[in-house]
């Protein structure tokens, strides 16, 4: 298939967690032999503060990473006809202008062959639903949402049975143990501030546990005030600031555990989604301990893929418990690792993805024979 995919940015993965996951699923479908084309708009925000903080050397990781990868940049004015002449199947991101989704959507309406999703990969459809529901989709085939709770939102607003559950996933051919073990010491968080979604939760679950454990604790990430900085200091964080995520592994690799904190709207309102570092962290075979996060599609198996904490002092108490026990370490490890191989790889997504589209397009003969099996996790 020739497949089309507009995102905000696929280079700058600076406060743009789509872009882990799109680079895994890209990768795969190239690889089993599809036709890709990826276009960002031209002064991406994301990638326009990577660049100011980092120069093009922020880019290199990436780059080394994935050096398959390669998207262009569109303007405003451009002819979007051009860019999705031929495709089979163009998939827009809910992080792009309002103004192209719909001219994307007339493209489909007046006559364009090829299949047309929107992939919804954030939590603006509850916190800011007017924004979303101002996004003209009534051409458009069905929608990608990241999580059942978020498809549950798109059927409230009539798109029963044109909404999929596609989960986020590891790209485990750069995410996985590392090849030789180091020594580990501390913990370690990467995450961005997140507008003070989870200022609370931080510091009851994150930065208190770690220093009534004696456990260093390194954060990277980016959008940190300087009320967050004095935050960090009180606690004794060491904080490095933005790290590219083709780094995570080397990361994850130096340290005994991470903790994973939800922002609220996931842990409230759209229970069941995890962060792509619960994926990421767990396919790196590090332990992890969650805070209060409702698994609702059994994605997991809490207490043996993670640890789950209710409270701050069950939170020191794991984390002892992890500092202290080598065999629980080995535990989580494996338990985590083994179930992101059995079911949430970018490979496995991309079967799901593969069968959405059948389903669209009977027309089209798309063989999955070839490919490893899955365990799905579509819902129409």
């Amino acid at each position: 298939m020739k497949i089309v995919y507009f995102t905000h940015s696929l280079s700058s993965c600076w406060n743009h967690g789509n872009a882990h996951f799109l680079r895994g699923v890209l990768r795969e479908l190239i690889a089993r032999g599809h036709d890709v084309s990826v276009w960002e708009p031209e002064g991406a925000w994301s990638l326009q503060n990577l660049l100011a903080d980092h120069g093009e050397t922020g880019l290199h990781a990436y780059r080394q990473a994935y050096p398959e990868l390669s998207s262009r940049t569109y303007t405003p004015l451009a002819q979007l006809e051009r860019l999705v002449d031929g495709a089979d199947l163009v998939i827009v991101h809910e992080w792009n202008d309002h103004h192209l989704v719909a001219r994307l959507g007339s493209i489909r309406r007046n006559g364009a062959p090829f299949t047309l999703l929107f992939h919804d990969t954030h939590h603006r459809a509850v916190s800011e639903p007017a924004s979303m529901q101002a996004y003209d989709l009534e051409d458009y085939d069905g929608v990608l949402a990241f999580g059942e709770t978020l498809s549950e939102v798109y059927r409230g607003w009539g798109w029963q049975g044109r909404v999929w559950t596609w989960h986020e996933a590891a790209d485990t051919l750069h995410f996985h143990p590392p090849a030789q073990e180091q020594d580990r010491e501390g913990l370690v968080w990467i995450g961005n501030w997140g507008d003070g979604e989870r200022t609370a939760e931080l510091e009851d679950f994150l930065f208190r546990p770690a220093q009534e454990t004696a456990l260093p604790l390194d954060i990277y990430g980016v959008r940190y005030p300087d009320e967050a900085k004095d935050m960090l200091a009180r606690y004794g964080v060491r904080y490095h600031g933005w790290a590219p995520n083709a780094r995570a592994p080397e990361i994850f690799a130096r340290h005994l555990a991470t903790v994973h904190v939800p922002r609220r709207f996931y842990s409230t309102i759209l229970p069941g989604i995890p962060t792509i570092r619960v994926f990421e962290a767990l396919a790196c075979g590090i332990p992890l301990v969650s805070a209060p996060w409702e698994d609702a599609e059994h994605l997991f198996r809490a207490g043996q893929d993670y640890l789950v904490a209710r409270n701050g002092a069950e939170m020191t108490r794991q984390l002892r418990e992890i500092q202290n026990d080598a065999g629980l370490r080995e535990h989580l490890v494996n338990s985590g690792l083994e179930t992101i191989l059995d079911r949430h790889t970018c490979a496995h997504r991309v079967d799901e993805l593969l069968d959405i589209v059948a389903t669209l397009r009977p027309q089209t003969a798309i063989s999955t024979s070839h490919l490893r099996p899955s365990h799905m996790s579509i819902v129409a």
